[in-house]
């Protein structure tokens, strides 16, 4: 078996050309083996394998630098540098990364989890190598069409195509980034590949060409390439083409599978100077029928039947709904009776149930494209102009809309609702992906109210509550999963903003939460009580605003320990406003709170309940901390 064989890039560099077909399949077949059973990024490493070969071959990677942008499609890169060995440990506790990661291969020039990225960073390599005296150093930077619609992205471009850097932008396109790719960019490139015309004229130049392996003559055909693919693109295409109006060499499209094709190309780009783009069109999925047929649910589909590659589903029908479904359902049954309402998600349609709502409502649900900043503002233009806005982003993704959030939105007093999906800890995909900074990140700024929920039944009121007259902008974060009833189609109830409430009474300590982790909070309660400690819990709701009101009673209430459980980062977090406003208010009562919150610190990648352990955020870690000596 030749994977067997192959432990870093040179020893696969020592195989003959025509012996990484199979090595490709072999590795395809180790992937959907492994992953059967140890769930991850499936059909977008499918996709990438016969590039991934080709790369390490020609190019002398670790020296040439290899860039994935987001990195799920990168496994394969992975087991052929080194970790075939350990990949069946891929997203574990203290196993592999799900993403390429700096700290874990040298062959990880470039740490990756969020997109659009790729370009700038083999940017910013390529122009420190040449900076240093090595014009030699290739750098290449593989970017899937879906982000490519990130503005960083787009930003990258613009300034690649001034630099004089050794960089290869590989445009992986196969019209897939989790959902559909959308918008117009995508509709470019769909005029490129299936453009007739262009490509007889591209592929008989290339035929012209094959074969020239002299330097001189290379040099000249470089040359003719140029002239010849540039005539060929504005002749088939009627207008200049984008990447080459930006300054950046096009070539392509070729076929991503078609490894021989791959090989000759990438040996000629290898030696061209200068920014260059080639375009590789690709089948997310490839070589899993199930894959190929549904990229989408096979992203990452959890596990399958390693014989048959059906999914293994768990789900008998009775089990509680996801925050994410209860989110896309509630918002369906608000729509119906506020006109105002509109969904909009960057590219997370079916990740956070929008989908529900498109399938209903098309024309009031908008998919732009991995673009966050531009889903905040576009939802500030929307509000501004009468809607109601309802914009669903990952926590983590949201990070990169800071600015608009600020700038477009609260400084505005827009009404809209941003819902922070995936709040707090997700789990295996690790710290790129953890929710953890957004109530601290958002918590200083001014005319946001910022709400977390403890159950689906609260979500619904806050959404409910969210989109009523004279609420300003809404903050709603929950997490992944979590659900707690089965019942959660309630009725809907306006929530007073900035009201906490009692959950369960109790004398000697009080446990404040905020959103889901009051549900560890409730059953520590009980499980102290048999110990002989009565614990009061307060829903808390709001950290913006505080009720201020039941902050007093509590602090006045002669409790002998108080603590604060939440799922974020502690620096500027849930648990430090309490203790601020308790200091400035209640300082003889300072020194009875315990805040339990995420210490100064990137969380690896895990089991979520593995996670909040070492994190001291579990129902554990509140009984250990009401328990401990005064």
């Amino acid at each position: 078996m030749l994977l067997r064989d192959i432990h870093t890039p040179a020893d696969l560099r020592k195989l003959p050309p025509d012996q990484l077909q199979p090595l490709a399949d072999q590795l395809r077949d180790y992937i959907i083996d492994t992953l059967a059973s140890h769930p991850g990024h499936l059909a977008s490493s499918l996709g990438t394998i016969e590039l991934t070969v080709a790369l390490h071959y020609v190019f002398n990677t670790p020296d040439d630098k290899l860039i994935w942008d987001v990195g799920h499609q990168a496994y394969a890169h992975k087991i052929l540098t080194g970790r075939g060995e350990h990949f069946p440990t891929l997203r574990t506790y203290g196993g592999l990364s799900g993403f390429p990661k700096r700290s874990e291969s040298e062959y990880d020039a470039f740490g990756t989890g969020h997109s659009s990225t790729s370009i700038s960073a083999a940017l910013g390599m390529a122009t420190a190598s040449r900076l240093q005296g090595n014009t030699k150093r290739n750098h290449i930077a593989v970017i899937g069409d879906g982000a490519l619609t990130g503005g960083e992205a787009f930003e990258a471009l613009n300034n690649a195509g001034l630099s004089k850097t050794n960089l290869l932008i590989i445009l992986n396109d196969n019209g897939i980034s989790i959902d559909r790719a959308v918008g117009g960019l995508n509709r470019y490139l769909t005029r490129l590949t299936s453009s007739r015309r262009y490509n007889r004229l591209k592929e008989h130049v290339w035929q012209r060409l094959d074969g020239d392996s002299n330097d001189r003559r290379l040099r000249h055909s470089v040359g003719i390439i140029q002239r010849l693919t540039g005539l060929a693109k504005t002749l088939a295409l009627g207008k200049s083409n984008l990447f080459e109006a930006l300054g950046i060499r096009y070539f392509g499209p070729i076929d991503g599978h078609n490894m021989s094709q791959l090989l000759n190309t990438l040996g000629r780009l290898k030696d061209i100077e200068g920014p260059k783009l080639l375009h590789v069109v690709t089948t997310k999925g490839k070589g899993l029928r199930q894959a190929e047929q549904n990229p989408i649910v096979y992203h990452a589909p959890g596990r399958y039947d390693i014989r048959t590659g059906d999914q293994i589903l768990t789900d008998d029908g009775d089990s509680p709904l996801r925050y994410q479904e209860v989110f896309g359902r509630t918002l369906i049954e608000l729509a119906e009776h506020n006109p105002a309402i509109v969904g909009i998600s960057p590219a997370m349609l079916s990740g956070s149930s929008l989908n529900l709502m498109q399938e209903v409502m098309p024309q009031r649900v908008f998919d732009v494209g991995i673009a966050e900043q531009h889903a905040i503002t576009f939802a500030a233009g929307l509000s501004a102009a009468g809607m109601m806005p309802f914009c669903n982003i990952y926590s983590s993704f949201a990070q990169r809309a800071y600015d608009q959030i600020i700038h477009d939105v609260a400084l505005q007093r827009l009404p809209m609702v941003v819902c922070l999906d995936r709040a707090g800890l997700v789990g295996d995909d690790g710290p790129t992906h953890h929710g953890i900074f957004d109530l601290a990140s958002l918590r200083p700024i001014p005319n946001l109210t910022i709400c977390a929920p403890i159950d689906e039944h609260e979500l619904r009121d806050m959404m409910y509550t969210a989109q009523l007259p004279n609420h300003g902008t809404f903050i709603i974060r929950y997490p992944r999963g979590s659900s707690v009833h089965s019942d959660w189609k309630s009725e809907f109830h306006e929530i007073r903003v900035g009201e906490g409430s009692l959950l369960r009474e109790g004398s000697d300590m009080a446990i404040l939460g905020i959103g889901h982790p009051v549900n560890d909070a409730l059953t520590a309660a009980d499980e102290l009580q048999t110990q002989g400690i009565s614990a009061a819990v307060y829903n808390m709701r709001f950290l913006r605003p505080l009720d201020t009101q039941l902050l007093d009673h509590i602090a006045k209430a002669g409790f002998r320990r108080i603590i604060t459980i939440e799922d974020g980062i502690k620096k500027g977090g849930f648990g430090e406003a309490i203790m601020q406003y308790i200091a400035e208010r209640h300082p003889q009562v300072t020194p009875h709170i315990k805040i339990l919150a995420i210490d100064d610190c990137f969380v690896t990648h895990g089991s979520v309940s593995q996670l909040k352990s070492d994190c001291h955020i579990d129902k554990a870690a509140i009984i250990l901390t009401a328990t401990a000596p005064e």
